[in-house]
């Protein structure tokens, strides 16, 4: 048995969550919040048999999507003085970790 994590952004969530449901998986969702651009994110969890990992990971790979966004950085050019400036960026997609569980009880 293995466990899944799955980090996707809160754009992709809804889908995301929708597809693993019709796919049969058990999934519990939290809502967490990246370092990067302080932006909303969703981490499912879920715990699958060995052989349903690919299938799992190819559901999330689906319905999650990388894209590009403008972000407004800001860079000091003098003693209280700053500047904007807007930057691309690339968000969304996935992040995925999958360990092993030793044990695994629903009590």
């Amino acid at each position: 048995m293995k466990l899944i994590l799955a980090i996707v952004s809160n754009d992709d969530s809804g889908a995301v969550s929708s597809a693993l449901t019709r796919g049969g998986f058990s999934v519990t969702k939290l809502a967490t919040t990246g370092g990067f651009l302080m932006a909303g994110n969703t981490t499912f969890i879920s715990g699958v048999e060995d052989e349903k990992v690919d299938e799992v990971i190819g559901v999330i790979a689906k319905h999650s999507s990388r894209r590009t966004q403008i972000v407004p950085s800001t860079s000091t050019m003098d003693v209280g003085m700053y500047s904007s400036f807007p930057v691309e960026v690339t968000v969304g997609g996935s992040t995925i970790f999958v360990l092993n569980v030793d044990r695994f009880e629903k009590v």
